[in-house]
């Protein structure tokens, strides 16, 4: 979220007119400023439960198990803020959000429009976040129930489970790519189908690999995702970025550019690049004795958060100047202010 913020101040700063290109209803959308407040918010109850945490654990004597329902108390609260059915809390974006989630869980049967897209894509950088569910559910659960600590991991249906939940955000964008090319007959999304099919193979023998350690797994591992790093970091430069155009007037970019500095977009290919390739942590086994359990996957999983992030802004870009995903029927973008001659000529 407060990458989203990030992105919001960037759009309106370079004239990105991201409301439209959305499809938000005139002056509901979101400034940068209140979904910045809103992160914070959250961030803020999240700091208060931590130091609650805290002190209830160094009088664990008097608060008991107690303690550990504070996660849970989280979890709630974000519930019911999401689902509150009162006009408060930006009633109208929680809708839309509701709104494009389920749109996304229904993927083959609904028009994809672009916050359709859009959301998916958000999804597939938060498996890390969705197994954590996964964890809530066995953790409040089986583990409370039977007192015990590492039983989730031991047990079969959570680990099928932790396979489904990690490929769900990729079929979800695979079914809206099925959809676009039975409505468009657009072989570009039979690419891009394709390119999310594989990306669901090379998951699957990762979480495989990291549930059963094997030579053979391993060997698998390393192609699979060499084969679909590249093809994904080929599409996010060169599709979604439209960036690498060796006819382009502005070398290895394209022709139009909204930031008056090419180094931007050159570095942010180079990044691309690394974070992208930042499953080589699980295959390499780098040994750093400070980070233990699941520290160094967190650590990962918030760099594709902030790949993410990145990723956001030059896609809307391309969108904005190239209408690159075709969801409009023309390519020219109102600016994201008005714009009267009449007033000008008073003024002269």
């Amino acid at each position: 979220m407060l990458l989203y913020a990030a992105n919001i101040y960037f759009w309106r700063h370079y004239k990105i007119n991201y409301a439209f290109i959305f499809g938000f209803k005139q002056g509901t959308e979101l400034s940068y400023r209140e979904v910045f407040l809103l992160s914070n918010g959250l961030a803020m109850l999240v700091l208060a439960a931590l130091l609650m945490h805290l002190h209830m654990n160094s009088r664990a004597e008097v608060y008991g198990t107690r303690i550990e329902y504070l996660p849970l108390g989280l979890i709630m609260a974000l519930l019911v803020i999401t689902f509150c059915p009162f006009n408060i809390i930006y009633r109208s974006s929680r809708l839309f959000l509701i709104r494009c989630v389920f749109r996304c869980i229904c993927a083959p049967l609904y028009k994809v429009t672009l916050p359709d897209f859009f959301l998916a894509d958000q999804m597939t950088s938060q498996v890390e976040a969705i197994r954590s569910l996964e964890y809530y559910i066995c953790y409040y659960t089986w583990i409370k129930s039977s007192h015990g600590h590492n039983m989730c991991e031991s047990h079969n249906i959570y680990n099928i489970f932790y396979f489904i939940l990690a490929i769900i955000p990729y079929w979800f964008r695979f079914f809206q790519c099925v959809r676009r090319l039975c409505e468009e007959k657009d072989q570009a999304q039979a690419l891009n189908g394709l390119r999310y099919f594989l990306t669901i193979l090379a998951l699957v023998i990762k979480t495989a690999y990291g549930l059963r350690k094997g030579s053979t797994l391993e060997v698998l591992v390393i192609l699979s995702s060499l084969i679909t790093t590249f093809f994904n970091t080929y599409w996010d430069i060169v599709v979604d970025w439209g960036l690498l155009r060796r006819k382009s007037k502005n070398k290895f970019l394209r022709d139009k550019l909204i930031l008056h500095h090419k180094s931007v977009y050159f570095i942010a290919m180079v990044l691309d690049v690394l974070l992208r390739f930042a499953w080589l942590q699980l295959v390499l086994k780098f040994n750093v004795h400070s980070l233990q359990g699941s520290t160094v996957s967190s650590i990962f999983a918030c760099l594709e958060v902030i790949r993410r992030g990145m990723w956001n802004f030059f896609r809307l870009e391309n969108e904005h100047l190239n209408n690159v995903g075709k969801y409009r029927a023309f390519k020219s973008v109102p600016l994201p202010f008005a714009y009267h001659e009449d007033d000008e000529h008073k003024e002269e």
